[in-house]
């Protein structure tokens, strides 16, 4: 019997801004820092981890009466890997070279934090609606996150988005933009603006 907790739109909500697992939670770092340099394989790594959070949240919400407290964890772990072998082998049949691009991090899913800790909080204790709508708001903050990264890493470093020109010509391109130091300097700032929306929210909701 699934345990009483927040509704289908409350989880769907809540995973795109106020409990977003980049800005908020701090969850996902090695592909948020390892593949924004451009917005395709940030794209591609957002839809892969999409597909393996609401697939295992659906499974583990269905089983969750069979789940044992000792196995658990072993029982997550293996439904995330069945999904991630999915994703990494559909890749590398229809997007060989994005395949190529992203390397080793697809495989890395299966230790994201974020989809075993939705499968714990979430799809172990409530019913399959609730789940997927917790998957799919976490999916869409997950890529949003990966979006606005990417964006401003692809724009500034690159000066371009999706690979299209956008900045005017002569625009010196800033190049530690592309390269590690940039990712962490771009999740820095906007982890601040984050931060400061969310005060300023809170600071209406006290005045009202």
């Amino acid at each position: 019997m699934a345990l009483p907790g927040p509704t289908a739109a409350e989880r769907f909500f809540n995973g795109i801004l106020p409990e977003n697992p980049v800005y908020r939670q701090l969850l996902g770092m090695c592909p948020t820092l390892a593949v924004t340099g451009a917005v395709k394989p940030a794209m591609t790594m957002a839809a892969a981890t999409a597909f393996v959070l609401i697939s295992a949240n659906g499974i583990i919400s269905l089983i969750r009466g069979l789940l044992r407290p000792h196995l658990r964890i072993l029982v997550f772990t293996l439904t995330i890997a069945a999904f991630v072998t999915i994703a990494d082998r559909a890749l590398q049949a229809y997007m060989y070279q994005m395949s190529k691009e992203l390397g080793p991090y697809v495989p890395l899913i299966i230790v994201n934090c974020l989809i075993i800790s939705r499968c714990e909080i979430c799809a172990s204790k409530q019913n399959l609606g609730v789940a997927l709508a917790d998957a799919v708001g976490m999916s869409l903050g997950f890529g949003l996150a990966l979006a606005s990264i990417a964006t401003v890493r692809e724009i500034l470093g690159s000066g371009t988005w999706f690979g299209l020109p956008v900045m005017p010509s002569g625009w010196p391109n800033w190049g530690i933009m592309v390269l590690p130091p940039g990712a962490f300097l771009t999740l820095g700032l906007l982890l601040a603006v984050a931060e400061w929306i969310g005060l300023r929210r809170q600071e209406k909701g006290t005045e009202t």
